[in-house]
């Protein structure tokens, strides 16, 4: 049977935005007739300190009939000190390269886009084993750094990044983006277009389902009164979110009783946003905890509205995953966003409403739209939750991997390529 090494700094159990990508594709793999090998560290992110000690000591693991092999090694935790993720990036690299060349298995070599010299490592074991590469990319490196203020175009840190981008793209056999936008920014660099795919971030429909108010886990959990009009926001709380603007709008809309905005994650901006919260004393903002994925339905259920927002220049070339979660869930989408192909997904397929990132005064006029228009949001609901079942399922999504793998270890075998 074929094998597929992935070469991973983060493998469930971690709690991030994308592991139910990670699960159902490895899934897909699987059940298309490949073996799976992993090579990640000892799990950190999003998980309790009890449940890191057990995989420190949890080495081995064999999923699916014994297909899915996933082997870590000891790594220390991630923290917020970015010289010290820096060197964690570096360190995980460095074991993972000596993995990858010295397991002498696997078929074809499978990375992504994080850490962002993740895919120049997986460039190098190529270069030693001489198995096809498949690169897929979350976020587009150094562009994300200029794009977040951490660096600008044309300094030595962002002339760095774009010799790490090169040597990637030049060495891998395909790249998979999640978005036309990803496309456009990587033919502008020179890569071939016969090299890049273009596979949006599906939404596993099945386990992301509406969920009617009087149903919804979370209005008994955290004592939430179900007759208000909710506008949740799901996901990192992060530096690029642009939190401030979404406590803006709150307090531009504190005299409207029934609209309570609802923000749902962990992220490092959190404990400032509670803090703000605090201080200007905004009743209508809601913060709970990261939820577990089996409540996945019910978080993105639980608002009549579903956020999508950024600071401007972060989003210009990314489509969040959180879209589709929304539209699966049946609920209208709310973006404050760059322009890119998600203003033309939301208007052509009547999804829900798009105003420019930053914009705070046309957010808030959108949302008092969708609040006194309520049976026109729960068309736009309706709407997208049609336009994923068409679009993004996860059958869709994870076929498209398995064939592209396919096509990358075929082409490899074939003499006459």
């Amino acid at each position: 049977m074929p094998e597929i090494l992935i070469l991973t700094a983060y493998y469930r159990p971690e709690a991030i935005a994308s592991s139910y990508l990670d699960d159902n594709r490895d899934e897909a793999f699987v059940r298309n007739g490949f073996d799976v090998r992993v090579y990640t560290p000892t799990p950190c992110r999003g998980i309790s300190r009890e449940v890191r000690k057990a995989y420190g000591k949890k080495r081995r693991e064999t999923l699916h009939e014994g297909r899915l092999h996933i082997r870590r090694f000891r790594l220390f935790g991630e923290g917020r000190n970015p010289l010290l993720r820096a060197l964690r990036y570096t360190l995980c690299c460095i074991k993972l390269f000596n993995r990858g060349v010295f397991t002498r298995r696997g078929d074809l070599l499978f990375v992504g886009s994080t850490p962002p010299i993740l895919g120049a490592t997986a460039a190098l074991v190529k270069k030693c084993r001489h198995i096809p590469l498949v690169y897929t990319l979350q976020d587009i490196f150094p562009d994300s750094l200029v794009s977040t203020g951490l660096t600008r175009s044309g300094s030595l840190v962002w002339h760095i990044g774009r010799r790490i981008e090169d040597f990637t793209y030049r060495h891998a056999d395909r790249i998979i983006v999640i978005s036309d936008d990803f496309k456009r920014n990587l033919l502008s660099k020179g890569v071939p277009e016969e090299k890049i795919e273009v596979v949006y971030n599906w939404v596993d429909e099945q386990a992301v389902v509406p969920v009617e108010r009087e149903a919804n886990r979370l209005t008994e959990r955290y004592g939430l009164d179900k007759e208000k009009f909710y506008v949740t926001y799901c996901g990192n709380i992060g530096l690029t979110q642009n939190m401030d603007m979404l406590l803006e709008a709150a307090e531009a809309l504190r005299s409207y009783e029934e609209i309570v905005f609802v923000l749902i994650g962990e992220g490092a901006y959190k404990n400032e946003v509670i803090a703000r919260t605090a201080a200007r004393g905004l009743e209508n903002v809601k913060i709970l905890p990261f939820q577990p994925y089996e409540d996945i339905s019910h978080v993105f259920s639980l608002g009549d509205v579903g956020l999508v927002i950024s600071k401007p220049g972060v989003g210009a070339n990314s489509v969040p995953s959180k879209t589709w979660n929304i539209m699966s869930a049946g609920r209208p989408v709310l973006a404050s966003f760059d322009e890119n192909s998600l203003k033309e997904i939301i208007e052509r397929q009547e999804t829900g409403l798009f105003t420019n990132a930053g914009d705070t005064e046309a957010f808030v006029e959108a949302l008092l739209f969708l609040y006194t228009h309520k049976e026109t949001a729960r068309t736009f609901g309706a709407n997208g939750r049609r336009f994923v079942l068409d679009n993004l399922t996860r059958e869709a999504g994870t076929s498209a991997y398995v064939n592209i793998i396919r096509k990358a270890i075929d082409k490899n075998s074939d003499p006459h390529e």
